[in-house]
């Protein structure tokens, strides 16, 4: 399986880059996975919603760039659709099965993403109804990877 996860941002904190290569070398006997980082729009703290209308167009426009023709792309939002583990390795191993081998999953930046993205999403995956820094986001979501397809491969991993 191919995937790619697509995010706003550059990682700055040392603790977070430790663990998404430690995840990125767990996983790289299941999928091969690439992190595309998009650059964030520079805005002041305070926006008028046109202004963050505008930030996340501006960042929705360097997203849609690196999405794949047949691609699976699952957007990351908190109105999505939650999962448990154990079902989101089943529907991990749905679109194997259907012959999808290609999956784009999208981290938007600290405003969130703009609306014309998440109406190109095949899925909108919610972690949480909680709120997290998109940049420990990418962490969380390798890490829920690498549990899927453990899981799918009928492999222990800690509960």
């Amino acid at each position: 399986m191919n995937i790619r996860i697509i995010c706003v941002g550059k990682l700055k904190e040392k603790y977070l880059t430790q663990g998404i290569s430690e995840y990125l070398k767990r996983l790289q006997r299941y999928a091969r996975i690439e992190i595309i980082q998009v650059a964030d729009e520079k805005a002041p703290e305070t926006l008028s919603k046109a202004e963050e209308a505008l930030v996340k167009e501006k960042e929705g426009s360097r997203i849609s760039r690196y999405f794949r023709n047949g691609s699976v792309k699952i957007i990351l939002a908190i109105e999505g659709r939650s999962f448990t583990s154990e079902e989101f390795s089943e529907k991990l191993k749905e679109y194997a099965l259907n012959g999808y081998n290609q999956l784009d999953f999208v981290i938007g930046g600290s405003l969130g993403l703009d609306p014309a993205i998440l109406r190109q999403g095949d899925l909108l995956l919610s972690f949480s109804s909680f709120t997290f820094p998109h940049q420990l986001m990418r962490l969380i979501l390798l890490e829920q990877l690498y549990r899927a397809f453990r899981i799918a491969h009928g492999e222990p991993y800690h509960k």
